[in-house]
């Protein structure tokens, strides 16, 4: 067609970032190396570690302290909404680390892996399920105050990451 270009016959294959057979040959040097015993002891050392516990406990005073700022500003129904909304993320993750520190001490790692994935699921059920029964739960529910609660009460993963590297 005139004023249309010609197909390129062979496009250049796209890099990908990883190394094959043919790149071998050229002298590239591959993006990952293999840490050795030493240096993964290193990098295990420098990475911090949180307690499920301590996230549980902090998501539940963090929850606390905003349903009881949320009964101050905005009176009793939004507090329960707030409290509800704290509910649905502390109560599921209360059964979700119970769980996951059964499944720590299992020897077969394939049945502690479909453990985990079992139990996560249960976890996002149970999630799911407080949410569709706040409405007949908290009579006069705020659904704003309810996630603005759920929201707070799941970011407390970031403060408590934030809080043990500072301890470190």
């Amino acid at each position: 067609m005139p004023g249309l270009p010609d197909p390129v016959p062979n496009p250049p294959a796209p890099n990908r970032g990883w190394q094959d057979e043919d790149s071998a040959d050229e002298g590239l040097e591959p993006d990952f190396k293999p840490l050795d015993a030493q240096q993964a002891q290193a990098w295990r050392a420098r990475q911090v570690v949180v307690s499920p516990w301590r996230v549980l406990l902090m998501q539940a005073l963090v929850g606390a302290l905003i349903s009881v700022l949320a009964a101050v500003l905005g009176g009793r129904d939004v507090a329960l909404s707030v409290g509800w909304g704290v509910l649905a993320v502390v109560l599921p993750a209360a059964v979700f680390a119970r769980a996951l520190a059964r499944q720590m001490q299992l020897r077969q790692a394939g049945a502690a892996l479909v453990g985990l994935f079992v139990w996560e699921g249960v976890k996002v059920t149970l999630t799911v399920v407080l949410l569709l029964v706040a409405p007949q739960v908290v009579k006069n529910l705020d659904w704003l105050a309810l996630l603005a609660g759920f929201v707070v009460t799941i970011k407390v993963y970031w403060l408590a990451w934030v809080l043990a590297g500072r301890r470190r």
